[in-house]
């Protein structure tokens, strides 16, 4: 076979992608996406529609062009169908906001400081990683976020409420609730259900937030505090567990997993949201590239493989799990039954 040719595009492309981030943050502050949405698709009414200069508008917009954001014909810019459906803002489908989080300051400087925690695996067990309670970063990680799991949210909602769990009386509870969103659409597919959110307090203010905007208030609680030292209390049918164990080692999984075990009551379920990687640790990229968020971001977190997370749920006293996809989102969900 004939030799492919070499070429040094993979790493230039890569070693400058925080040019990529920054230009798609800007266009995001800016409202760009949205000025184009309204009409505005020159360099000129760019320029005056964002409070920018001409030759700023005109670089950017060009750029954003060139990474596939947007397309341009005759000196006029549009929208891709991504663009339109995921950055102008007031659709239903919004993701901007979680630039919020994803660019936030912090979330860059531990990747600023990756050579070392490859060396040491991980993040400073004390040191500048996200944990810390009553953290502002996940008040920008609630409110960011909830349009990117909207639609997450609507599809582990179908999943979880079939059958009897459709029409009968619920108990729900929801940790690390963030946003609440994983909760509310729990509460719209069955008006039975009951839903205990717990996070921080100041995080459990968006979920309420949430819960008032998808008419669902009346039947949500709040637990205020650590997801480690808060009573859940008992006789759960459902205990939602997304993308939280990620943060963590196996260790301190299976410890948060026999409090949420004890949390149910017989027969009760504990649905894991997670990127999970496949058993080669490769595919599908995006839930296998996660890994390395987590070696950055905190002391022992990891994209679990579904026989990690099995093992886990088998080690804290559940009896089965399988594992679901949703397509098209990225992320699968572990049920976990206990007998």
């Amino acid at each position: 076979m004939a030799a492919l040719p070499l070429s040094p595009t993979l790493f230039f492309d890569t070693i400058n992608a925080f040019q990529r981030a920054a230009a798609l943050n800007t266009a995001i502050e800016l409202k760009l996406f949205t000025a184009i949405s309204e009409g505005h698709d020159t360099p000129e009414k760019l320029a005056s529609r964002c409070q920018t200069a001409v030759r700023g508008a005109r670089i950017l917009a060009d750029y954003l062009v060139v990474i596939g954001f947007l397309t341009k014909n005759a000196g006029r810019y549009g929208l891709t169908p991504d663009s339109a459906a995921f950055l102008v803002e007031g659709t239903r489908t919004y993701v901007g906001g979680a630039a919020l989080f994803l660019y936030d300051q912090r979330q860059r400087d531990v990747c600023a400081d990756l050579t070392a925690r490859v060396r040491r695996g991980g993040a400073p067990p004390d040191g500048d990683h996200v944990l810390d309670p009553e953290s502002d970063v996940w008040v920008k990680f609630a409110r960011g976020m909830a349009g990117m799991m909207t639609l997450i949210a609507q599809m582990l909602a179908r999943k979880l409420i079939v059958g009897n769990a459709a029409t009968q009386p619920l108990k729900v509870l929801d940790i690390a609730a963030g946003h609440g969103l994983f909760g509310a659409f729990i509460a719209r597919e069955n008006p039975q259900a009951r839903i205990v959110a717990q996070d921080w307090g100041n995080v459990l203010e968006v979920a309420k937030e949430n819960a008032e905007k998808f008419g669902v208030a009346s039947r949500f609680e709040y637990l205020p505090g650590s997801v480690f030292d808060v009573d859940f209390g008992t006789g759960y049918d459902l205990v939602l567990v997304t993308n939280i164990l990620h943060h963590f080692d196996p260790p301190t999984n299976e410890k948060l997993m026999r409090k949420v075990y004890a949390a149910l009551k017989p027969g009760g379920r504990a649905a894991t949201l997670e990127f999970i990687p496949n058993d080669d640790r490769i595919t599908p990229p995006n839930s296998a590239a996660f890994a390395l968020i987590m070696l950055a971001g905190t002391p022992g977190g990891d994209a679990y493989t579904f026989r990690e997370l099995h093992q886990m749920m088998q080690n804290a006293g559940f009896a089965r799990s399988e594992c679901l996809d949703l397509a098209p989102t990225l992320q699968r969900v572990v049920i976990s039954h206990k007998a």
